[in-house]
């Protein structure tokens, strides 16, 4: 055989490893999520399959019968690879990089099955036997490769089990009648939840999309998809708004640039819904309109509620000026309600990124581990909005962040017992961070120790008040809840 192929596949189990950790681990974090326990099975029995192909071209050459039986794992790999193509698009919407890694995933994949096929046929024409061979360098690598793809494709199949484990959410009250609801930042780790959440109860969705058409797929056809809030009519019938359309926050450094884009993502967007709302006939009556607690800057270990003042730092800034942007746009035509969202975990968005390192055995604290995280579950989310549409005693600016907020070399240490079974050693030092993300890095390696004191006295009940409940709900664990000291408590 040709050392070509064998090096073929070692460039294709490369790109494999890539697409697992870039799009499945970081951006997706499949191991976690119920829905995708169909997609982890089938990418678990994958890998074992590609392990057989590894190991078994990188040493052996496959004479008579079992060049048919090779072929057969072949087969039951591109049946597979088809099948997992089906159900991504049934489950959940790809990113950009991720569908140009399959394209060229599947254009590897489809020339080195061209090149084995002749090679097997030929095989198959000899009398039976398991030729024992040495590619060199490329046997060694391909046999690297198959014990890192066999060890991951048990931990997906494991993964794919334990899903089953995690419990259901509870159907949301928005209010007693069916509601026709605008949603920006639809597509987006919250509004996407918050789009089934209203569908499942029953209520009408619009929603604003760049991509209309990808839009209405990703949900089914059971939106109207808009690309510009001008395609709603003056004498059409919102009962509410929900504004949470703003380019992500952790991404590429803060240049001139990539602020003006972050502020105008929110900013223009806020001030479309007010040219909207003066031209309606009815009123919505609510306008909900996402912020942070990047609100307040970094505070140390002083607790903060909602009446903490803002700081002269970029994050604070974009807060205001966003805050600002929906008191305008509602002033005198609907009831306001702002929430300052601390880090919101749950199956996606950022805790499956802060969890990949402790599940690769290396997670460790961040900078000196003493600055407090502000976080809140996704469903506390949810429950919070839903709870904002139909009390209209809800009105003004609320901290949304559990009642319990934790040092961060507290969290290490949580995340580590669950994964390494003892104490987290390692760390990554604040300048590293620093010299990475520039300004950015402030929302890693200073802290805030944020209270959502309104929402409590309104008697608010947090479904995942503490971290190792919220811990448990990702793990898909079923514990008994822990008692809950909240942060407004230990203030006080």
């Amino acid at each position: 055989m040709s050392t070509a192929i064998l090096y073929l596949l070692v460039v294709q189990g490369l790109l494999g490893a890539a697409d697992v950790l870039i799009n499945h681990e970081l951006r997706e974090g499949l191991p976690a999520r119920a829905s995708a326990r169909t997609e982890q099975a089938l990418h678990g029995v994958r890998e074992l399959l590609y392990a057989v192909v590894f190991a078994g071209l990188a040493w052996f050459e496959w004479r008579g019968i079992w060049a048919a039986l090779f072929g057969g794992v072949l087969l039951i790999e591109v049946v597979l690879t088809a099948w997992d193509f089906v159900e991504e698009d049934r489950t959940r919407r790809l990113s950009a990089t991720e569908r140009v890694m399959h394209l060229v995933l599947s254009m590897g994949g489809g020339a080195y099955v061209a090149l084995l096929v002749p090679i097997l046929l030929t095989w198959g024409q000899e009398a039976n036997q398991l030729l024992r061979v040495d590619h060199g360098i490329a046997s060694r690598l391909l046999s690297l490769l198959a014990i890192g793809v066999f060890a991951w494709g048990v931990r997906d199949l494991i993964a794919a089990l334990q899903t089953h484990r995690t419990p259901t959410t509870p159907p949301l009250d928005f209010g007693p009648e069916p509601r026709h609801v605008l949603i920006t930042g639809a597509t987006g780790f919250i509004g996407s939840r918050l789009v089934n959440s209203l569908l499942a109860a029953g209520h009408r969705v619009t929603v604003l999309a760049r991509q209309p058409l990808a839009a209405s797929i990703l949900f089914q056809g059971q939106v109207r998809a808009v690309a510009t809030l001008e395609e709603i009519g003056d004498a059409e019938r919102l009962d509410a708004i929900i504004n949470l359309a703003g380019a992500p926050v952790i991404g590429p450094r803060w240049t001139p640039s990539r602020k003006a884009t972050l502020l105008a993502s929110r900013v223009v967007t806020t001030n479309a819904i007010g040219q909207l709302l003066r031209r309606l006939t009815h009123a919505p009556e609510v306008l909900i309109n996402g912020s942070a607690i990047g609100y307040y800057g970094a505070r140390g270990d002083e607790a903060i509620s909602e009446n903490g003042a803002p700081q002269n730092v970029f994050m604070s800034e974009l807060c205001q000026r966003w805050e600002a942007a929906a008191q305008t746009a509602s002033q005198g035509r609907c009831r306001l309600v702002i929430f300052r969202l601390g880090i919101v975990f749950g199956q996606g968005g950022a805790l499956p990124k802060l969890l990949l390192p402790f599940r690769l055995r290396s997670g460790g604290r961040m900078g000196n581990g003493q600055q407090y995280m502000s976080w809140v579950h996704v469903e506390d989310v949810l429950a919070a909005f839903a709870l904002a549409m139909r009390d209209t005693r809800l009105l003004g600016i609320y901290n949304l962040t559990a009642p319990e907020s934790v040092r961060q070399a507290e969290f290490a240490d949580v995340c580590a017992r669950r994964f390494v079974g003892g104490r987290s050693w390692f760390h990554l030092p604040a300048f590293a961070f620093r010299s990475l993300l520039g300004e950015a890095a402030t929302l890693f390696v200073e802290g805030q120790r944020v209270v959502p004191l309104k929402l409590l006295r309104h008697g608010f009940h947090f479904r995942y008040p503490t971290l190792v409940s919220a811990l448990d709900a990702q793990l898909g664990h079923r514990r008994s809840p822990l008692p809950v000291t909240t942060a407004h408590q230990k203030a006080h």
